[in-house]
């Protein structure tokens, strides 16, 4: 496979999988926002700080109300992270390619980024439940995307390359939702622990449509356990540990190495070991250091797989012969 298809396929997924997550962040500070307590503010600017976008955003936008991230987050293209912009890249990637994707898929992203297009300038007349109603359409329609995906690509190298952008993104969202939390300000210390903070970890959960499996498993709203199912949990598709080790093993697949072998270029190199040590992580391990500076950590680390793969596979150099 040509090393500009497969950088485009894997952009491709992780475009709309980045898509899907901003829409999750934004639809759960909405429920979250009628929930809160008359005496609590609603929080907005921590979602644009755990993205890491708020320099983006200071540039723009006087102040992070309400409307001002909204639009900077789902509309915006002056921000390379916004849902249209992620869909526009996303399409642009797919048609360069179209020879080497299902026509399904093409017409997919196609339909999917001029139905975010079309409402750009509408959306700001929408009352909440229509936002709503729109951030739900995103979020169903990059899971439809997913499904067409494995139901119309043959299981070879173009298929494991989209899924590994796909879990490399979701990986350090899963811990971005996290980080959120982080910078969500209580009303005072005593607030840590009340049903207010449990509230808080209960809307970090469903973000990542995480809730109801996590109550299958444990009885009792525990933010340690919270942290523990999302990033080591290795069962659950969201989990940081899950998705590591499926992208671990497309990325062995790729070059036809056995993961027993050991790894054979520096792109798995890096993700083995990340993997390693996350699997090797008690909970206790990741307080201990302090959860925000563990996710921190990590969201370096996995920034460097993602430099590891487009080294050894999207940059490649030609070969000059003296």
């Amino acid at each position: 496979m040509l090393s500009r298809v497969a950088n485009s396929i894997y952009w491709m997924n992780r475009y709309i999988e980045r898509a899907d997550n901003y829409a999750r962040f934004i639809s759960v500070n909405f429920n979250l926002a009628l929930d809160l307590p008359p005496n609590v503010p609603e929080q907005w600017e921590p979602l644009i700080i755990a993205t890491a976008d708020h320099f983006i955003f200071q540039e723009h936008y006087d102040e992070p109300t309400r409307e001002n991230i909204l639009y900077f987050m789902t509309f915006d293209v002056r921000n390379p992270n916004s849902i249209l912009s992620c869909l526009l890249n996303a399409r642009e990637n797919a048609r360069t390619i179209r020879e080497s994707i299902s026509k399904e898929m093409w017409e997919y992203v196609n339909q999917i980024y001029w139905t975010v297009k079309n409402a750009t300038h509408e959306s700001k007349s929408w009352e909440l439940s229509q936002y709503q109603g729109f951030l739900e359409n995103i979020k169903t329609g990059s899971q439809l995307f997913y499904g067409i995906v494995d139901s119309t690509i043959t299981r070879g190298e173009g298929w494991h390359f989209g899924r590994l952008g796909r879990l490399i993104e979701r990986t350090d969202k899963t811990t971005r939702f996290l980080d959120v939390k982080y910078f969500t300000l209580l009303p005072s210390i005593e607030s840590i622990g009340s049903p207010l903070d449990l509230m808080l970890w209960s809307a970090v959960l469903r973000s990542v449509s995480a809730y109801n499996m996590f109550r299958q498993q444990y009885p009792v709203m525990n933010p340690t356990k919270i942290v523990e199912f999302l990033l080591l949990d290795k069962r659950f598709p969201r989990s940081v540990m899950h998705c590591l080790r499926q992208a671990e093993l497309s990325l062995y697949e790729i070059s036809g190495t056995s993961v027993t072998n050991g790894y054979s270029n520096e792109a798995e190199k890096a993700i083995s070991r990340l993997r390693s040590e996350v699997e090797f992580t008690e909970i206790d391990d990741i307080f201990e250091k302090g959860l925000h500076q563990y996710l921190d950590e990590f969201q370096t680390k996995n920034n460097g797989v993602g430099r590891a793969i487009f080294e050894t596979y999207f940059d490649l150099k030609p070969v000059v012969s003296e």
